[in-house]
């Protein structure tokens, strides 16, 4: 695989990594700054793609990739996972050779397509399989305590090969190892003298965690991720299987977010002397016992520190490494884990986050956008829609509000959570997947998801475009999170409550986001690599001005000394209240207090006002203090449109300016003079939901900045393309409505157009209502499209722009006027600008499409079988069993008012 690898990786790196620079390139060269950035197959949304039971095959494998394609999907990710039940025959075993047949022809398909194709590094989650032996698996520690009497034996018998450690403690805490006089008959040669003795007997086996939703032939045990032997026999495996594969490889490989179970390695013992600088074995007491006091959480600290450098330092860059060395990408999800998100997330091409059901901290995707920008990724991916909302009644925008979340928190590259893989044969609702989106074919807003899609590859194709510009480098103090005595692992989730929010470092990014300050987080290990040009803090993808540190106890030694350092090269680094006070961690204890000591106090207090002081150091300065305070002493601006209740933003830099993603995540309108921390000349305004471009109106405040003229209904996005050069075109249409509104009367005439089980008959009404008050009883079990059509006459007025308001829409609409296509429009407010009107007969049509509900209620009430799949078969939100038959009806169609308002230019006058 080496020089094919090599070369494919080399394709792959010019495509993907360096799009955004060549991005930049053609911009400055194009004379048209109103253009989007061309939309490449990264730029389009992905979908989790699973292959239940892997029982595919090449006819249903294209048709469903072609449907792909055509609704603007820009890739697929496959994850094998159970099967389907009644379609045993037809499962294929995980990498047999029909297995890498269907990947061949898929990958195949992909690039005939213009579809990216990644795959899992094994089925279901997490790494595993049959090939992860008892060894290997992800492992709980076992530790048998025994009180042994003064004068006494041990009775028990100790196998030699599976003990790691037998010691024994006096009461005084001297330490006897007895490892080595364990016999051959498992009994110990030793008499306890003195004491009582305490005696500690450590093992491990496996946790018992076994690959979850595992494809046939993917069974087994969760690899351990602190195994370094583990991993590389796991990594034979798909050598193997791809030793004889003569087909177009997968873009990337993946790895999904950490749920294993595992607190222990086999050479857990060697690898914390090795680290640490002395033995494990000698504080068993302190790591296994009960004890609170400070020995004893700085030894769980250092316990925590092995784990996390054994993840980020030897497994997982074996993987990150085979993967490179076999001309793939990485795609990974480290929350989850105990180790350090943040450098776990940088091993990967592309790092990767997820929002899950109702925890949607836009600050946790950023830990996954920060890692990319420090260390210069240009892509950055999420798991997109996992538990979104209850099954079949998840709407395209419920989706759209999620994407303008994770835009906002550094997220470029989306992946639906998700498609299943479905033969054409299956009857509806075919394979399901219990935790999805749903977003399939076979689901009725499917109708409309190219709206979606091409909305979030205009995105995107802005998002990852230029470099990332943020001013503030937010260190993460996890030692103080990690010297704690409370526990051993501790596993940091997308929940984010314990590790996060209640941490000094949640509560500083909290202010700093409410308050419009754009930062990234970074790591020990990753400052470790900053360095400092003309005042600048320099990492390998960005530039910021300053690094700020929250409140904290206790701080790595060489992280001190290299903030200091940083500080004598020019750069300016914030400390939050005070200074750190101790170092954490129990080996060399004393050394290392002396040396932080000796380098704090060359930073005495400087100058004080305003609630901070100021020590020069070097070339640069240290500040303490209130973090406001700091950050204006150190005269980083904030982004005041934050200010707006519910407007979120994101900054990147391009040749000739800047590019801001804006969001209003309100339920109230945005519209004024929104200000810029910007001394742009020129902004273009552009929407992505419908491509359109125009010029907007700018001008410079008395204090600074800019500031733009926006409107911005509830729930819409803006992206604004800022210059340093003047700019001229065609002006941005700001519009005003005007009186009278209009409300369009007359008879609708309703006719279904596609869906199941079967199309109700088509009927008309004066009066709008959800169709399944309206259409009778094959209406109420509806699900798909219908299409309203009205001939109307204009009403009387001498504008010749209106605003079309369709009023209340379950669940998306496509709206036709006299023939001319308005576009799809699948958030409130349901509004599109219309131009002249003919005097009479005016013929509009809406095609409505609503969500699956009353389709899958149908089933349902009728007690149709169609959770039909092994495993866990389909739940609800809260994993209960799955079962909608008392489902209230959920309204679908158009249910208006449908009005007209003439409208006309809005002058804006400058403040």
């Amino acid at each position: 695989m080496g020089n094919l690898g090599n070369n494919h990786r080399m394709k792959l790196r010019l495509c993907h990594l360096g799009m955004a620079m060549a991005w930049l390139g053609t911009f400055a060269a194009s004379a048209d700054s109103f253009a989007w950035p061309p939309i490449t197959r990264e730029c389009r949304p992905g979908g989790y793609w699973w292959w239940m039971a892997s029982a595919v095959d090449t006819n249903n494998l294209s048709r469903e990739m072609q449907r792909y394609h055509d609704a603007g999907m820009g890739a697929v990710h496959i994850i094998p996972i159970y099967g389907a039940k009644g379609w045993e025959e037809k499962y294929i075993p995980y990498l047999s050779p029909q297995w890498m047949a269907m990947l061949r022809h898929t990958v195949t398909e992909g690039q005939r397509l213009d579809l990216n194709v990644d795959m899992t590094t094994g089925t279901g989650w997490c790494f595993g399989g049959p090939r992860v032996t008892a060894q290997e698996a992800n492992a709980a520690v076992v530790v048998n305590v025994t009180e042994v009497k003064p004068g006494a034996r041990l009775l028990e018998k100790f196998d030699r090969k599976s003990i790691q450690a037998l010691m024994a403690f006096s009461p005084d805490g001297k330490a006897l190892e007895l490892t080595g006089k364990i016999g051959v008959d498992g009994m110990v040669a030793w008499v306890a003298e003195g004491g009582p003795w305490t005696v500690y007997a450590v093992s491990q086996k496996p946790s018992g965690q076994k690959v979850k939703r595992a494809a046939p032939g993917g069974e087994g045990h969760m690899l351990n991720l602190f195994y370094a032997d583990g991993m590389k026999n796991y990594l034979r495996w798909f050598d193997e299987a791809f030793a004889g594969y003569q087909g177009p490889k997968p873009r990337a490989v993946y790895h999904d977010s950490y749920e294993y179970r595992s607190d222990w390695a086999p050479d857990l013992f060697t690898k914390f002397a090795q680290r640490r600088g002395y033995r494990l074995e000698q504080e068993l007491p302190a790591l296994f016992g009960k004890a609170t006091n400070e020995h004893t959480a700085r030894i769980k600290c250092d316990y925590r520190e092995t784990i996390s450098d054994l993840m980020a330092e030897e497994t997982m860059p074996l993987w990150t490494a085979w993967a490179k060395k076999n001309g793939f990408l990485t795609r990974n999800e480290a929350h989850g884990s105990p180790g350090n998100l943040l450098d776990l997330y940088a091993l990967a091409d592309i790092p990767e986050s997820e929002m899950f059901f109702k925890d949607r901290n836009k600050l946790i995707s950023k830990f996954a956008s920060s890692s990319a920008h420090v260390a210069g990724r240009a892509l950055v991916a999420n798991e997109t829609g996992t538990w979104l909302q209850e099954h079949f009644t998840e709407t395209l925008g419920d989706m759209k509000y999620l994407l303008d979340d994770l835009f906002v928190s550094g997220i470029n590259h989306i992946f639906y959570h998700g498609t299943c893989y479905s033969p054409d044969e299956a009857e509806w609702p075919g394979w399901v997947f219990y935790a999805a989106f749903e977003m399939n074919p076979r689901n009725s807003v499917w109708q409309h998801v190219s709206a979606l899609n091409a909305y979030a590859a205009r995105c995107q194709s802005i998002l990852q475009a230029g470099r990332p510009d943020n001013d503030v480098l937010l260190y993460w103090p996890i030692y103080d999170y990690w010297q704690t005595p409370g526990g051993r692992v501790l596993n940091m989730t997308v929940h984010a409550r314990d590790w996060f929010e209640a941490q000094p470092l949640g509560k500083a990014a909290e202010h700093l986001w409410n308050r419009g300050y754009a930062f990234d987080y970074i790591s020990d290990r990753q400052l470790a690599g900053t360095t400092v040009a003309e005042g600048r803090l320099k990492t390998a993808g960005a530039a910021y001005r300053v690094v700020v540190v929250p409140r904290c106890q206790v701080m790595h030694l060489p992280t001190f000394e290299q903030l200091v350092a940083l500080a004598e090269a020019g750069a300016t680094v914030i400390f939050e209240g005070q200074l750190p006070t101790d170092v954490p961690g129990w080996g060399n204890l004393e050394t290392r207090r002396a040396a932080l000591h000796k380098t704090l106090a060359r930073l005495q207090p400087g100058k004080s006002g305003d609630g901070v002081s100021q020590t020069i150091v070097g070339k640069g300065r240290v500040v303490c203090g209130d973090l406001e305070a700091a950050l204006a002493a150190a005269q980083v601006g904030r982004e005041s449109l934050v200010d707006h209740a519910g407007l979120y933003f994101i900054r990147r830099t391009h040749e000739g300016g800047r590019h801001y993603f804006i969001a209003n995540r309100s339920e109230q309108p945005v519209t004024g003079w929104v200000p810029l921390n910007d001394s742009a000349v020129s902004v273009v305004l552009m929407d992505p939901m419908n491509g359109q471009t125009g010029l907007g109106a700018l001008h410079k405040q008395a204090r600074g900045g800019i500031a733009v003229y926006l409107d911005l209904t509830p729930g819409a996005s803006m992206v604004l393309r800022t210059f340093n050069t003047g700019v001229t075109g065609e002006p941005w249409p700001y519009q005003k409505t005007l009186a009278p509104q209009t409300t369009l009367t007359g008879s609708w005439q309703v006719t279904f157009l596609q869906g199941g089980p079967e199309l109700p008959a088509p009927f008309q009404t004066d009066h709008l209502a959800s169709w399944t008050e309206l259409g009778g009883t094959n209406a109420q079990r509806f699900a798909g499209t219908a299409r309203y059509t009205l001939s109307f006459d204009a009403p009387p007025s001498s504008s010749s722009q209106w605003i079309l308001d369709l009023g209340r829409v379950c669940q998306s609409a496509r709206v036709y006027l006299n023939g001319r296509d308005l576009g799809t429009l699948f958030i409130p407010p349901f509004q599109v600008s219309v131009g002249p009107l003919k005097p009479t007969g005016n013929q509009l049509e809406i095609e409505v499409v609503n969500v699956s509900a009353n389709r899958i209620r149908d089933l349902d009430r009728r007690k149709v079988k169609w959770q039909n799949f092994h495993d866990i078969n389909f739940v609800n939100l809260d994993y209960k069993p799955f079962d909608a038959s008392n489902w209230p009806l959920t309204d679908s169609g158009l249910l208006g008012p449908v009005t007209l308002t003439p409208a006309g230019p809005k002058p804006i006058a400058t403040p």
